[in-house]
């Protein structure tokens, strides 16, 4: 189950935002117990190279997208693009903060999640591709409500939220479709994300 970017473009109410993070946690509650690993996956990175591990992280969380490797990301706690963890992993660190709306940062949160909960952070070796190891299809044009930074949301975004997560996340599924992805299965959810102006006003720009 991948929570997809484009899915969040289909909220009902025209000032609603998007948050990647909380799409992930969903992905990770809805997911099948015959599931052990999770990818959070950036829809608009492409790989490029056949030689990238996407296996299960058993050691644990395996930052594909390295600062090495992407395209535009190179600092050293960068783990955006591609991660992948074992369930009991993402568990672990509590899945991500819920009060990222919006592009970007709730990555840099996870980071630091990541190192709480005492897990080895590992990325790929052996490639030699550098920067041209994805394919990066990202419009800064597109959403720009979503770009945006109000003057609360400026100030919170670089502090640590140590109570939400995985335990904190409200959503409603309004649908469920099962497809097949070339011949493997998958079902793509639509989701309602609950706005809490009180906790977070940025969640909405009306």
């Amino acid at each position: 189950m991948l929570p997809s970017r484009r899915k969040a473009a289909q909220l009902p109410w025209e000032d609603g935002r998007f948050n990647r993070a909380a799409l992930i946690n969903v992905g990770f509650l809805e997911s099948s117990n015959s599931t052990d690993y999770i990818a959070m996956h950036d829809v608009d990175l492409l790989p490029l190279n056949e030689e990238l591990d996407y296996g299960f992280p058993e050691a644990g969380p395996f930052h594909v997208a390295s600062p090495e490797l992407h395209p535009i990301y190179h600092y050293k706690t960068y783990v955006g693009g591609i991660l992948l963890l074992s369930k009991q992993h993402y568990q672990l660190c509590n899945g991500m903060s819920n009060r990222f709306w919006g592009w970007g940062r709730e990555d840099d949160e996870f980071y630091r999640r990541i190192k709480r909960a005492g897990l080895q952070l590992f990325r790929p070796s052996g490639i030699t591709t550098g920067y041209k190891t994805f394919h990066h299809l990202h419009d800064p044009a597109w959403r720009k409500r979503d770009q945006k930074r109000i003057a609360a949301q400026k100030q919170e975004q670089f502090k640590v939220d140590r109570e939400g997560g995985l335990n904190t996340v409200k959503y409603r599924v309004d649908a469920r479709t099962a497809l097949s992805v070339g011949g493997a299965p998958c079902t793509v959810l639509n989701i309602m994300l609950d706005c809490d102006k009180a906790a977070t006003p940025w969640c909405t720009l009306g």
